[in-house]
């Protein structure tokens, strides 16, 4: 007899005790299209092509060892027959081989065999034993494993407990081989193939994530990682919201007002966990929920829809999701910058959202929208954020926009949106969110942190006061900031008729005094002052001219100026010094101008 296999029977791998069953088994033909589909899928990262490959190899070694003939044909798929392949072109060829060489086709594809015996091909199907039940890995699993870690050159372990309080442990004494670890590998990808609770969620190259029942498997191979590995996680428990033991006033948020919710919290926390609970909350409420996963391995009631990124798109997925109209959607996980953005969207499109993200503590998790979405949109998109660790909700806290002066500053020209985060229990304040300068800063609210607000806000004003004055000296009383540079500095620190500073101040959106490092007195000398347009002119002896006088309210420094070629120095009533200078000439303060 002579065999010609096609693919589906070498990835099978039962062929040679097939073969030795029958004992009549003279020659084993492989068309080159087999072998180059093979490679092909391995070259992708597909498991299949692997395992293929690697029975392929073992077939030929067994041929040898029994003396049975074993040799390759055929041509090589052309690259539109490869691209065709998923339409039946290869099966096509390597039936074309069974026929020319007048030998059996032997495969483990019902299709295949009805289409060969249709155009009368001697065919033999060898119906596949696919194991979907009591899989190698699972007996590493007992009801307290969390996840198994296999790799090959290394004992296999296990990670035991309940999530945020485990133990490694290992499982055996013998390190695994790779001939071992394929074999498990072999099993999954058979009883993925064909099993309803299967699907391959992620297949790059040298990686690939299957989700088998409530087992997330996920492999791993060169060059990718530095040696053949198999981690298999599983969820350990399925709780309601109730085993959390949530507050009444938790409850009614969750029923009421919470639309667009974050659950945080470092890897292995139980946010999955508390994320398909509040799911099951909210269909028992009567509310549609359907989930955005990559890999589906949320364990939730088949009422819940599951849906993996529409062509590795969850872009695509979102416009699939406002076409169904769910009330509430699952997002787990929120990794990169468009998937914040896709959550953000549908938010705020009217989808009640769940996003699930990695964070050190609950205010990162909002940090982590920040540069992602605009600032004042986020308390629109977040309203609630849940932070969990070791499997229990540690902190929950809620996000308001409100126009205010931000806590540590007083002066009312400083008022600005500010994104407040307080703790939903007790309603206390605990952080602020808001623009200083360019850039969007998360600052404690507390008494103690006062000193670091005043230390940022000095080095934002250093930022920029150093350009004229490197040394600058700064210092706050009250709501201003006092700066202190060489006289050198002062008139280009201030700008012709104070438009430099007044600039400086609308930028930082904070008043400063401009004073010199050393206060030196000279002599006074005589001035008028008259209001022109917008400004004030002091007049002064033209002989000054280009002179630096000084500027006294009440013997207290207000700025330094030069003196025009017109014996002029010219200050706009806009600026914080014209506001000083106005304030003094209309209560009858002394000002002194000393040169």
């Amino acid at each position: 007899m002579k065999l010609v296999p096609d693919t589906s029977v070498i990835i099978d791998g039962k062929l040679p005790e097939w073969i030795e069953e029958q004992g009549n088994v003279k020659e084993i033909i492989i068309p080159i299209a087999v072998l180059d589909e093979l490679q092909a899928q391995a070259s992708k990262g597909r498991e299949p092509g692997f395992v293929g490959l690697e029975q392929l190899k073992r077939l030929r070694v067994y041929c040898e060892e029994k003396g049975i003939k074993f040799r390759f044909t055929g041509q090589r798929p052309t690259l539109e027959e490869i691209k065709l392949a998923k339409a039946g072109r290869i099966d096509a060829i390597i039936r074309d081989v069974a026929k020319n060489e007048d030998a059996y086709l032997i495969t483990a594809d019902y299709v295949q065999h009805l289409v060969a015996e249709a155009e009368g091909v001697k065919s033999i199907y060898l119906e596949p034993e696919i194991k979907t039940e009591g899989l190698e890995f699972e007996r590493f699993f007992d009801e307290s494993t969390l996840s198994v870690h296999l790799k090959e050159g290394v004992e296999p372990i296990a990670k035991k407990g309940k999530p945020g309080e485990f133990k490694l442990v290992k499982l055996s004494d013998e390190k695994l081989t790779k001939e071992d670890i394929e074999k498990i590998i072999m099993e999954i990808i058979e009883a993925s193939r064909v099993s309803e609770e299967a699907s391959i969620e992620i297949e790059r190259r040298g990686a690939t994530v299957i989700q088998f029942k409530n087992y997330r498997i996920s492999i791993a191979r060169p060059p990718f990682s530095d040696g053949l590995e198999v981690t298999i996680v599983r969820p350990l428990v399925k709780l309601s919201l109730e085993d959390y033991k949530p507050s009444k006033k938790l409850i009614e948020r969750l029923k009421e007002r919470a639309e667009g919710i974050i659950i945080a919290g470092p890897p292995g926390s139980g946010k999955s966990t508390l994320a398909a609970s509040i799911a099951e909350f909210y269909l028992k409420m009567g509310k549609i929920v359907k989930t955005m996963e990559s890999p589906r391995d949320l364990q939730v009631s088949e009422e819940i829809t599951q849906y993996a990124p529409l062509e590795g798109d969850f872009e695509k997925t979102a416009d699939i999701l406002l076409l169904v109209r769910p009330d509430y959607t699952i997002f787990d996980e929120v990794r990169k910058t468009r998937e914040f953005q896709i959550f953000a969207d549908l938010r705020l499109a009217g989808v009640g959202m769940i996003g699930v993200v990695h964070s050190s503590d609950a205010i990162s998790a909002i940090q982590r929208f920040i540069g992602r979405i605009e600032l004042g949109m986020i308390p629109h998109i977040v309203d609630t954020v849940i932070f969990v660790k070791n499997g229990e909700i540690k902190k929950i806290y809620t996000l308001q926009l409100v126009v205010k002066i931000p806590t540590g500053m007083k002066s009312e020209d400083l008022a600005r949106p500010v994104v407040e985060i307080r703790d939903f229990e007790t309603g206390k304040l605990e952080y602020e969110i808001y623009s200083y300068g360019e850039e969007n800063i998360v600052v404690p609210v507390a008494k103690e942190e006062t000193n670091a607000i005043i230390e940022l806000a000095k080095q934002k004003i250093y930022e920029v006061i150093s350009k004229f004055d490197k040394k600058a000296e700064i210092e706050f009383k009250g709501n201003r900031a006092i700066v202190r540079v060489s006289e050198k500095a002062i008139p280009k620190l201030i700008g012709r008729g104070g438009k430099t500073i007044s600039n400086i101040e609308k930028k930082l959106g904070i008043g400063i005094d401009v004073e010199p490092k050393y206060a030196t007195l000279g002599k006074e000398v005589k001035y008028e002052v008259r209001e022109v347009g917008n400004s004030l002119e002091f007049s002064f002896d033209p002989k000054l001219a280009n002179k630096t006088v000084n500027f006294y309210v009440e013997g207290k420094f207000v700025f330094s100026g030069t003196v025009s070629r017109k014996g002029v120095v010219r200050i706009s009533k806009a600026s914080e010094i014209g506001k000083t200078l106005v304030k003094a000439l209309m209560t009858g303060k002394e000002i002194k101008v000393i040169m």
